[in-house]
């Protein structure tokens, strides 16, 4: 069967056997291409496997489902308190389309405990979005946002959609800083505006840049709260004096996990199912597995109009 892999900066469709062991056989149906994964090509990061962590897809016995692409060891104390997104294993082993086989590919094989149910409603092909969207609601829940609360988003990539629509979920009260015109428009249609200004009582960076993070900073409200939702990949710069004298509470956020017994990622697809503009805001492109390096080409080009670009097999 075809699958994709990063080798030298460059995306390769390759020929693989079919998946064998243990665990439920699931006939992927469509897998989203993330900035990570844009990331992995020109990173140190030595990655041997099938790319791919946004996957939805259908299982042997006809169950449309989502995948939640974190393997934990399931026994450590993290994943006891329900916190595997800290898994002892660490993230790299325990992430699909990272230290595991991905889902750019036709089939995969994988843990019952990853797959995600949908909800009535949900169309099988939009699904993929459960992940980016279970990364904003846990963030989102961490910073503690409330109803009423005034929300400032820096960044429109499909995380700094995502945490629009997972916001305005809460609140109605829901700003959005977005470098592209596309990202604009897929904002306002999930219900943010766009002319930012004063000040806020939670601000979620997703751009992940010095510049991104001073305007965040510049955005709160003393004693309110910023969000690091995006990834750090060249370390992190904080306007320090601004921060502290603002007494500015700073929360992180990595992955999803569970949030009082109830996953992350499930919360997300009954978002998806209650709120059919975030996949139809959000997902620009579909294009079929075999045209990967002309898909992940598209997906880098923000200034063309992608925001998220779903490979079908």
């Amino acid at each position: 069967m075809k699958a994709v892999r990063c080798n030298h900066g460059k995306v390769h469709l390759v020929e693989v056997e079919r998946p064998k062991g243990e665990g439920v056989r699931v006939k992927v149906v469509s897998v989203g291409i993330c900035g990570s994964d844009l990331h992995l090509l020109t990173s140190d990061v030595p990655v041997q496997s099938i790319l791919g962590h946004e996957i939805t897809g259908i299982t042997g016995n006809g169950i449309p489902v989502a995948i939640e692409p974190i393997v934990p060891c399931g026994h450590c104390a993290y994943c006891v308190e329900g916190q595997y997104n800290h898994c002892d294993l660490g993230g790299f082993a325990t992430t699909m389309g990272v230290g595991r086989d991905g889902g750019m590919t036709e089939e995969m094989i994988v843990p019952e405990r990853c797959l995600v149910p949908l909800p009535s409603g949900l169309d099988i092909a939009d699904a993929f979005l459960v992940e980016p969207l279970a990364v904003a609601i846990h963030g989102i829940i961490r910073a503690g946002v409330r109803s009423g609360d005034q929300v400032a988003i820096i960044g429109g990539g499909s995380i700094g959609l995502c945490a629009v629509a997972a916001a305005r979920d809460i609140t109605p009260h829901v700003a959005l800083v977005a470098r592209h015109d596309a990202q604009k428009s897929a904002g306002e249609r999930l219900g943010a505006r766009l002319n930012v200004w004063g000040s806020y009582d939670v601000v979620v960076d997703c751009a992940g840049t010095a510049a991104a993070l001073a305007e965040a900073v510049g955005l709160c409200r003393p004693a309110g709260s910023l969000l690091l939702l995006a990834n750090y990949w060249e370390g992190l710069t904080l306007p320090a004096f601004d921060l502290t004298s603002k007494e500015i509470r700073v929360v992180s956020a990595n992955r999803y996990a569970r949030h009082g017994g109830v996953r992350d990622v499930d919360l997300a697809a009954s978002l998806l199912a209650r709120n059919p503009a975030i996949a139809q805001s959000i997902i620009t492109h579909r294009m079929p597995l075999n045209s990967a390096v002309e898909a992940f080409a598209v997906a880098a080009n923000r200034s063309g109009g992608a925001i998220k670009v779903a490979l079908e097999p």
